[in-house]
């Protein structure tokens, strides 16, 4: 089994903790015991790097210690803990992929990214760009960065795809728990994906500096050799495929901001 179902937004997990314990550990344990009554003994779940923290090391491992800042990452943390658990009692045998930051679209143009309300990077600014809605507003300038703003490793969709059909192979292989960080080992600040935006476009990102967002670490950026020696996975997709090909979707689908200005 794949379990994918869960809340995933650092920011409003902020403002609403409650909410995401309840989603990501409550209601995802409940499918845990619906696992056990059907006979299903396998799971690949979707986890996440805000279970680091903010990191003592970069390129971040598994082995990092597990501190999160944020209630999205403490609730995946805690649903990672109750797959140990059931690893050790005998009854679960899972894979937790810690992904980096999820991004892009199908490359074939069939599915895209359209949350509501959206706050990650690269949609924002790629419909900053084509100038839907506002200009993208860069969360703290202060970072002890290179050019002051967050650094983050992307990772396109396509890829995680490939990476969750690897872990579904591999599941009944090493111990009954396993995790792996999904990542590219490369990072990007904020201010080097609205540069990759605006070169791939050829239209400016209208751009204001605001203060800086509680759970957000300065810089996340994978360690996934773990990964590629047991899975077999490497990245195939960079930054710039993450944007072309959100910026193809989000040009084909303007229906979708129309109904989403409408109801905001």
């Amino acid at each position: 089994m794949l379990h994918f179902a869960g809340l995933l937004s650092v920011a409003e997990s902020v403002r609403e903790p409650a909410w995401y314990h309840r989603v990501n550990v409550t209601e995802s344990e409940v499918l845990l015991v619906a696992m056990e009554r059907a006979g299903v003994r396998r799971l690949v779940f979707s986890s996440t790097c805000a279970t680091y923290g903010v990191p003592v090391q970069v390129p971040i491992d598994e082995s990092h210690p597990q501190k999160p800042i944020s209630p999205y990452g403490a609730s995946k943390l805690a649903f990672e803990r109750l797959l140990i658990e059931r690893a050790g009692a005998g009854r679960l045998r899972s894979i937790a992929l810690r992904y980096f930051n999820a991004a892009g679209c199908d490359a074939r143009g069939r599915l895209g990214e359209d949350h509501h309300p959206e706050d990650h990077i690269v949609p924002l600014a790629v419909d900053a760009a084509l100038g839907r809605g506002p200009g993208l507003t860069i969360f703290g300038d202060d970072y002890a960065t290179d050019d002051g703003t967050c650094v983050r490793d992307f990772i396109h969709v396509d890829d995680l795809a490939r990476a969750h059909v690897l872990a579904l192979a591999a599941v009944d292989r090493g111990e009954a728990f396993q995790a792996y960080n999904l990542g590219s080992e490369k990072g990007y600040s904020v201010r080097e994906v609205v540069q990759a935006v605006e070169r791939i476009s050829g239209r400016t990102v209208p751009v204001t500096v605001g203060p800086r967002r509680p759970g957000d670490p300065p810089r996340l950026v994978a360690a996934a050799g773990r990964a590629q020696a047991a899975l077999g996975f490497r990245t195939e997709l960079g930054l710039d495929a993450i944007v072309e090909h959100t910026l193809r979707w989000r040009e084909g689908h303007p229906k979708g901001y129309a109904d989403r200005a409408a109801t905001a």
